[in-house]
């Protein structure tokens, strides 16, 4: 576990901790995932607000995420993702009694995972900019495919874990198991003390425009944020329609939601192990095309299943395209951004990349309204593969060492 080694960060015990106090969150909230997206079915039979269960959780991102950037900036980064885990745990804990209580309804559902994603928003630039502070520079690439293998971990087993529970008791259990999972994180950060330079606090607005006015001006960085929002596009109707198709063209249920994610998960973390390595062996564009791709095929071969079997292979070739893609473009943002403003350039990437998620997700929710599910599948396919090309020739990945800040 020496630098710069794949489990170097665990050399750290902040890094240790938090990991691991992170990886019971993130089961937490793939339970809770699970639980929403199918209880949206029993709802409604609406493929726009099935497909809306996985926007409200990323649409906050793309509305709050530039101020949550500018709050990680100005304020302890800790205390910010205090706030955060907090807000989570109520708004799941409220979740978990209105449905145990047959209140909720598909709006109410909403509602609630849209204040999940207000969370989310606002803790995720403050925790991937805290990265810097839990391990030493050369180990950050290899932290942040730790940190996408502990999310990847949780999709492998929370999903499976999640529908196992929906279908013993009551969907309203996985959503209490979720505010439970706050907890451990909530206890880790508030014994966790970095030595940290206080920030530099400033107006609000001036911070936010200093954020985006780098993030615009800067070639590189442009370049990765069009990326972003292009991949995020096409990357979201794969999950967001999973539950309709597992229930309409699998006729199968909670269970077979669950092994579906979780097949996703698995390949998510191995091809995580090596995604650092693949980047510094082949080089960004490679990688990012390969997973592109990838991603593209296992859209199609789900669009064409009509089995479990087959629909298994797409989830695990859908797994290995998300890690390499997004994992790609995190650490070629990390690397590029100053660290005075890296909590307002991470927020900026979250909100250009997720934004794009929660527009895929009503997009392609509306084409299979309005036409089909496979029709949706192979729409956002066309996109992933049409984009992948043209960004290829008119805006390509920084190169190794272009525009990198130390």
């Amino acid at each position: 576990m020496g630098p710069g080694s794949t489990l170097g960060p665990f050399r750290f015990p902040a890094f240790r901790a938090i990991w691991i106090a992170n990886l019971f969150s993130n089961v937490g909230s793939m339970i809770q995932a699970v639980a929403a997206a199918w209880l949206m079915t029993d709802l409604t039979d609406s493929h726009r607000l099935i497909a809306m269960v996985q926007a409200s959780t990323t649409l906050p991102i793309l509305l709050f995420g530039v101020v949550a950037g500018a709050i990680a900036d100005n304020f302890d980064r800790r205390r910010v993702m205090l706030v955060a885990q907090f807000a989570m745990l109520a708004a799941s804990g409220v979740l978990a009694l209105v449905t145990y209580g047959k209140l909720v309804n598909p709006f109410l559902l909403l509602l609630l995972t849209l204040l999940v994603g207000i969370g989310t928003a606002l803790n995720a630039p403050a925790w991937q900019a805290s990265v810097r502070a839990q391990v030493g520079r050369q180990d950050l690439p290899q932290a942040i495919s730790l940190n996408s293998i502990a999310f990847n971990l949780a999709r492998s087993v929370g999903p499976a874990l999640g529908g196992l529970l929906i279908s013993l008791w009551d969907i309203s259990l996985a959503f209490a198991l979720n505010a439970l999972s706050y907890v451990a994180l909530i206890v880790v950060l508030l014994r966790w003390h970095p030595q940290v330079e206080p920030p530099t606090r400033g107006p609000m607005f001036v911070s936010i425009k200093a954020g985006l006015q780098f993030c615009l001006t800067s070639g590189p960085v442009r370049r990765v944020l069009m990326r972003g929002a292009t991949v995020g596009i096409g990357l979201s109707a794969y999950q967001a329609l999973l539950p309709a198709v597992v229930r309409d063209r699998l006729g199968g249920d909670e269970i077979g939601f669950g092994l579906l994610l979780g097949a996703f998960g698995i390949s998510s973390i191995g091809c995580a192990l090596f995604a650092g390595k693949a980047m510094r062996r082949f080089g960004t564009e490679r990688v990012i095309g390969f997973g592109t791709m990838t991603f593209a095929a296992a859209d199609v071969v789900q669009a064409l299943s009509q089995s479990m079997a087959l629909s298994l292979l797409a989830a695990v070739a859908a797994g290995i395209g998300w890690v390499l893609t997004l994992t790609t473009l995190n650490v070629a943002m990390q690397v590029r951004s100053p660290d005075a403003i890296l909590g307002r350039c991470l927020s900026v990437y979250q909100a250009i990349t997720f934004g794009g998620m929660a527009l895929g997700a009503w997009t392609f929710g509306a084409v299979a309204d309005w036409y089909s599910l496979p029709v949706a599948l192979m729409a956002a396919a066309g996109w992933l593969a049409a984009t992948q090309v043209l960004l290829r020739l008119f805006a390509p990945m920084p190169q190794r060492g272009e525009g990198v800040h130390h």
